[in-house]
């Protein structure tokens, strides 16, 4: 695969993980855990048929999990698109978000 791109919806969970992280954590522990979250989604890029698809959620979508966040994104050509970072309290999100 050649990059990854971040739908808004994938942006703004970024954004919700930060926002929380800082609350409870603190800038260092939160950048610590977004810096995390690159590096997997760097390393979906060289393996991206690695997780299983979730094809009952939605047709063309893969899960995976870093941290405590759940990663929905689909393979489109040469891009991987991550839909979703969503933690297991907005795990519902995915199915109302078309």
């Amino acid at each position: 695969m050649a990059n990854f791109k971040l739908t808004l919806d994938a942006k703004d969970d970024l954004y919700r993980i930060w926002l929380y992280g800082l609350e409870h954590y603190g800038l260092g522990r939160t950048d610590e855990y977004l810096d995390a979250l690159e590096r997997h989604f760097q390393s979906l890029l060289q393996n991206p048929y690695q997780y299983a698809a979730v094809d009952d959620i939605r047709e063309g979508y893969r899960r995976s999990v870093c941290g405590e966040e759940s990663i929905y994104y689909r393979i489109a050509g040469d891009t991987l698109e991550i839909i979703r970072i969503l933690s297991r309290q907005n795990l519902t999100q995915i199915i109302e978000t078309p």
